[in-house]
């Protein structure tokens, strides 16, 4: 029995948080992002529950860290919603250029668009990531009919944006300045979210 009273479970060594990442990133491209539990993961990994929570947050936290990202889009998009709506484009928009500019945060993020487009398993997990953390999670911020539909146009107009500045490198697109992405792609993002929204 260890130091915590738990039988069979191992304590907080260094090697635990390798561990847990090894676990978790294969369950996670096995099972999808939505049916994996954090506490199956701790169960096959052989550790409390509570030690995920310690070393990573929340599932959603594990997952980046899985993935090798150290920053979570749906993080950035999720604080970008929780001001005006009728701005949410241009923050949204400048929050995620700053992110995929810095090549310490944009490298990982071309890393696992590039895995999604050649593995079903993680195209599927980063799907139900797309679904359960960003999609689902606008929808239920700017309400109204068709929620969800006007979500995924906006998240779909965003993720054609990346694929075609930072995967691609499509000119004009991919040298454009920052400033210009956003006066150009605010308005179609405010359309997508509901028309209540153009100013």
């Amino acid at each position: 029995m260890n130091s915590s009273g738990a039988r069979g479970r191992r304590p907080g060594k260094p090697d635990t948080r390798a561990q847990i990442l090894l676990v978790a990133r294969r369950r996670f491209l096995e099972g999808g992002y939505q049916d994996v539990t954090l506490r199956s993961i701790a169960a096959e990994a052989g550790v409390d529950l509570a030690l995920i929570s310690y070393y990573f947050g929340s599932k959603k936290g594990l997952l980046s860290a899985a993935l090798a990202l150290t920053v979570n889009p749906s993080d950035i998009l999720g604080r970008a919603a929780q001001g005006d709506l009728a701005t949410f484009p241009q923050r949204a928009l400048h929050s995620l250029l700053r992110l995929w500019e810095d090549p310490a945060t944009g490298t990982p993020l071309r890393a696992l668009l590039a895995g999604a487009a050649h593995d079903a398993a993680f195209a599927d997990l980063v799907k139900d990531m797309t679904e359960k953390e960003l999609i689902d999670k606008i929808a239920t911020r700017i309400g109204g009919r068709d929620a969800r539909k006007r979500a995924a146009a906006f998240c779909a107009q965003i993720a054609g944006l990346i694929v075609t500045r930072y995967i691609l490198r499509l000119e004009p697109m991919a040298s454009m300045p920052p400033d210009e992405i956003i006066r150009t792609y605010s308005p179609p993002l405010r359309l997508a979210l509901g028309g209540r929204y153009v100013t």
